[in-house]
């Protein structure tokens, strides 16, 4: 348990111990800003004699975390950051929050005002406060991705176990259908994986609720997923899906907020958050989507089966095509099953055709989405190219939920792209006659003797994966020039530090070994290789020319690739500009540090270029860069390693007799010295 807040107390004696204060500071778009408000804030405690220990949470990940004991001794919080912070470990604490950026700009200022700060209570969501540093996703956009990071484990445990039951314990029946026997264990691990896919959307639901309303929003968001998800409830042959789990989010998170704001006794608000909030928001969230969206869902869906029973006679390439679209709109949602259960049900006619059509379609998503993540593999976060992998796996085995993790994260981009490739297959399937004598997709289906033109059945969902595949990357790929956020799965890194480089004519030249890898530290250090060799005195010039910012990082990629490992300029450039967008790198102090990961690189690389008038930058304090660094780094290479460097430079940059002997330095060999002290 915390201590409460109080006065610095005294020891023994009457003699008053020094202060002890705590800090996190945090940037949503790198680290940079990160480990400079770290370092500031630490030396504006020492030269006032405060103990204080800063927690930072960069794109490496937590470091020096404070512990229990930390907060029972600690006087006051300062959380520095522009990303969401769990101050739940505060409760009884003073905590001061400001944006990252007044951790570089005003830390004397802040270390004074947490000591009069407010006693954080426990309750309220995690805090942040965007003032600088970065340009802060919105608050529904922040709220989507937490769900999905939830979400995307249950995706992918629960379809693999699905698939791997079906391709080593399943078999077609005469009667119908693909089944598993029985009491047999590999009908065991089917139910274990439908138990994942079953909680999938309360998952996305109560995540999504929880990042807007805190702890009291989990029950009704999670119930109210549950609520979407199971059509018997308002009278519906197929639940609302994903697309359901994401307005019950919504909803309940907002409605928890609503809630919050009501005046209450003082004797009632102890029990508020875990007793009356959750009770009354799961309440009135469940009856609100039973009687008055779920009723109107179930009238919709019921004329829908209706009017494609009346489009059966019409032209294969139209229903085919239309099927595939509904197949492939929200993958196991209610549009998906109302397509599906009218193929299902017209194989007892007789008609098989239509479930051919539907079966093409069905593995189109998941394969069409692994197979982008393939095709232009910078789109995508390490993360996302894994469930890229397993979608691919599941999609082998007509598992069109493994697409939902992308489609929840970028759905303007990667529903329509879904719905072209299914339409294609569909329509394929259809013109060719394809028949399925079982209610499932996918190549299973074919493998296991299910399929009638078989040839044509993989012709129309090859040709449909590869349209969703292409489609997916073209949209993604615009909306990232645009500056829009790219696919973002459960747990996914934000944009990480990386220079990049500009046009420049002439070969490059072979790129030079990394200390370490290939060459001893001697070596790198007579050859003037410094920050684990990435800089070389041939990526250093100690007069930049360019007056603004665009100018200044096209000259230096310029730079950057004298080291000769630049492979494409404009990608390096244009990867550096997209990163710009969404934050500035200019760290003040007179400092900028662009950055990009990209593949326009072919070994990370590190520039230093010295103004004498300065760029702007954007800077937090208003000052123009004179001391500017890039780095950049490919996409193989964007481990630990670059993002170790950077955050020893941005602290050392913090120590201002540092950066006036890198101002003084006469020449490329005397900046290359001053560089060795940053390790």
């Amino acid at each position: 348990m915390t201590s409460p807040a109080g006065p610095p107390p005294t020891g023994g004696g009457g003699e008053q111990r020094r202060v002890r204060l705590l800090a996190v500071t945090a940037c949503p778009t790198g680290i940079a800003h990160t480990y400079m408000a770290a370092e500031k804030l630490a030396q504006a405690a020492e030269s006032r004699g405060i103990d204080m220990k800063v927690e930072t949470q960069g794109s490496i990940g937590a470091e020096n975390v404070l512990d229990d004991n930390d907060v029972r001794q600690a006087d006051g919080v300062i959380v520095a950051a522009d990303k969401d912070v769990d101050l739940s470990r505060f409760a009884g604490k003073r905590v001061l929050t400001v944006g990252v950026a007044e951790g570089i700009r005003h830390p004397e200022q802040l270390i004074e005002r947490v000591l009069s700060a407010p006693v954080h209570t426990g309750g309220g969501a995690p805090t942040v406060l965007a003032s600088g540093g970065g340009k802060e996703r919105s608050a529904g956009y922040r709220a989507l991705m937490n769900g999905v990071s939830y979400m995307i484990p249950f995706v992918v445990v629960g379809g693999l176990l699905i698939a791997i039951s079906l391709s080593l314990g399943g078999h077609t029946d005469p009667s119908g259908g693909l089944v598993i026997p029985k009491d047999s264990f590999w009908m065991d691990v089917n139910n274990i994986g439908v138990i994942g896919f079953t909680l999938m959307v309360p998952i996305l639901s109560g995540y999504i609720a929880y990042a807007i309303g805190d702890r009291p929003a989990l029950v009704p968001g999670m119930i109210g997923g549950w609520i979407a998800n199971t059509g018997e409830l308002y009278d519906s042959k197929a639940g609302a899906g994903f697309i359901g789990a994401i307005v019950t989010g919504f909803l309940a998170g907002y409605l928890v907020l609503w809630i919050k704001k009501v005046k209450v006794p003082k004797f009632v608000q102890p029990i508020m958050p875990i007793i009356v909030i959750p009770i009354v928001a799961t309440t009135a969230l469940g009856l609100f989507f039973i009687y008055v969206i779920g009723k109107p869902i179930s009238w919709v869906f019921e004329h829908l089966t209706d009017w494609l029973g009346g489009m059966t006679g019409t032209s294969a390439v139209l229903l085919g095509a239309i099927l595939g679209l509904m197949i492939a709109f929200d993958m196991g949602g209610p549009v998906n099953k109302t397509a599906f259960l009218f193929g299902a049900g017209l194989i007892a006619t007789g008609n098989q055709t239509v479930m051919g059509m539907c079966a093409a379609a069905i593995p189109v998503m998941p394969l069409g989405q692994g197979l982008a993540t393939l095709l232009r593999r910078r789109l995508y976060s390490e993360q996302e190219r894994e469930t890229g992998f397993a979608a691919l796996f599941m999609g082998c085995f007509g598992i069109s939920e493994g697409a939902i993790p992308f489609a929840a994260a970028q759905p303007a981009q990667v529903i329509p792209a879904n719905m072209l490739g299914g339409a294609v297959a569909g329509a394929i399937a259809g013109v060719a006659g394809v028949e399925d004598a079982v209610p499932h997709g996918g190549p299973i289906v074919a493998v296991l003797g299910a399929v009638s033109g078989v040839p044509m059945f993989f012709v129309a969902v090859v040709i449909g994966s590869v349209v969703t595949a292409l489609t997916t990357v073209a949209l993604v790929d615009v909306s990232e020039r645009r500056g829009a956020p790219a696919l973002a799965g459960a747990g996914a890194a934000v944009p990480e530090a990386v220079l990049v480089g500009a046009s420049v004519g002439g070969a490059t030249e072979s790129a030079k070994p990394v200390a370490g890898v290939g060459s001893s530290v001697e070596e790198a250090e007579e050859a003037g290789e410094v920050l684990s060799g990435h800089l070389t005195e041939r990526t250093v010039r100690v007069r930049l020319d360019a007056t603004d910012k665009e100018a200044a990082i096209r000259e230096m990629a310029g730079l950057l690739a004298r080291g000769g490992r630049v492979v494409d300029a404009d990608e390096l450039v244009a990867a550096a500009l997209r990163r710009e967008e969404q934050g500035t790198t200019g760290l003040g102090e007179e400092i900028a540090i662009p950055h990009a990961k990209t593949d326009a690189v072919s070994a990370p690389v590190v520039g230093f270029a010295r103004s004498d008038e300065g760029v702007e930058w954007d800077s937090p304090d208003g000052t123009k860069a004179r001391l500017v660094f890039m780095i950049a780094v490919p996409e193989a290479a964007a481990g630990d390693e670059h993002l170790r460097i950077l955050s020893l430079l941005s602290r050392r940059l913090m120590d201002a007799g540092f950066r006036e002997r890198l101002l003084a330095a006469p020449d490329e060999a005397a900046v290359v010295e001053v560089l060795r002290e940053v390790g």
